[in-house]
């Protein structure tokens, strides 16, 4: 049997592998990990060694060792051929270049990818298990981002339009929106907000925000970011709450509640509202819109999402991810002053 350091290894790899499908590993109740963790010890277990394949690429990527990464793929393939979490970990290839900069190595990694991935689509759906999607994704994410960076703003457009066309229906729709949302959406009129079903006060109508500058909050009920992000909100929201600054905080449903367990939508709106209770309680009085179609709109599969609308209802600045209190009030500042 392994050495207690080895197994150890393959279990906290087997953690990392699943962080990475971001919000899924909510899902995971908290008494299936004790289950996992004695099937690691047993050898029973056989994904903990996709897992440390798609954890040891992220890692090798992010400290520049492309050449061990392109190793350890080649192996995996070489006993395994082409799996969904190979193509996952290539995925992860193509993203640790474009994130040195390395532009024509990262198009070569999601090219390469993004043809698997489609070789794959010939048996099977996008969304019949979680690495083809995030794999897929990444690869048209870093291929528009390689043609936006080499000027060829149009053709990355046109590339995340065609890419929409074909997946808008499956999973990373809203992945696609949100870097065609990155190269066009500021300047554009907002998309309107689906507010048939809301948390909170009534959101307001388009007509009732005319005029007005407009935070939108995109949050999910187990973002960490997003709590995190409530302060940040709350204090700019009392500060240009004079100047007639309107926050909507949308969010949606994702089918699970607290430690990941299955939930209807009365049980998870139930249990959104403990969360907002406990962690945005600043922000009780704010309209939450929910709505899946919201976030396909806006491409908030990044959460938190922030969005700030100008006072003629035109995006003036689009943001995947958390904001300082600075980076963000500027934005508000420069939307309440036109």
């Amino acid at each position: 049997m392994a050495s207690i350091a080895s197994l150890l290894k393959s279990f906290f790899a087997f953690a990392t592998f699943y962080s990475l499908i971001h919000h899924q590993v909510m899902r995971i109740p908290l008494a299936a990990w004790g289950l996992i963790f004695a099937g690691i010890l047993l050898h029973v277990v056989p994904i903990h060694a996709q897992a440390d394949l798609i954890g040891d690429v992220r890692a090798q990527t992010a400290q520049n060792s492309f050449s061990a990464a392109e190793s350890e793929l080649k192996n995996y393939k070489g006993q395994h051929g082409v799996t969904p979490e190979y193509l996952e970990a290539l995925s992860w290839m193509a993203r640790g270049a474009a994130s040195t900069k390395q532009w024509d190595q990262a198009a070569a990694y999601a090219s390469e990818t993004r043809r698997l991935c489609e070789q794959q689509l010939t048996k099977r759906k996008l969304d019949a298990e979680p690495h083809l999607p995030i794999a897929l994704g990444a690869a048209y994410e870093v291929l528009a981002q390689e043609m936006a960076e080499k000027g060829q703003h149009a053709q990355a457009v046109g590339l995340l339009r065609l890419a929409l066309a074909r997946y808008g229906n499956t999973s990373i729709r809203a992945r696609l929106q949100k870097n065609l949302n990155l190269l066009a959406l500021v300047g554009q009129p907002a998309p309107p907000l689906q507010v048939t079903q809301y948390l909170g006060p009534k959101p307001p109508t388009p007509s009732a925000l005319k005029g007005s500058p407009v935070l939108l909050f995109f949050w999910a009920h187990w973002c960490v970011d997003c709590k995190a992000e409530v302060p940040v909100i709350a204090r700019l929201r009392q500060e240009f709450a004079p100047a007639g600054l309107v926050v909507i905080g949308p969010t949606q449903l994702y089918g699970y509640a607290a430690q990941g367990a299955d939930a209807s939508p009365e049980q998870e709106r139930a249990y959104i509202e403990s969360v907002r209770a406990r962690y945005y309680a600043s922000l009780q009085d704010m309209p939450v819109p929910l709505s899946k179609q919201n976030f396909n709109a806006y491409g908030a599969s990044t959460t938190p999402t922030l969005v700030v609308l100008n006072r003629a209802g035109q995006v003036a600045m689009y943001h995947p991810g958390a904001l300082s209190y600075d980076e963000l009030r500027n934005a508000v500042q420069k939307a309440v002053a036109r």
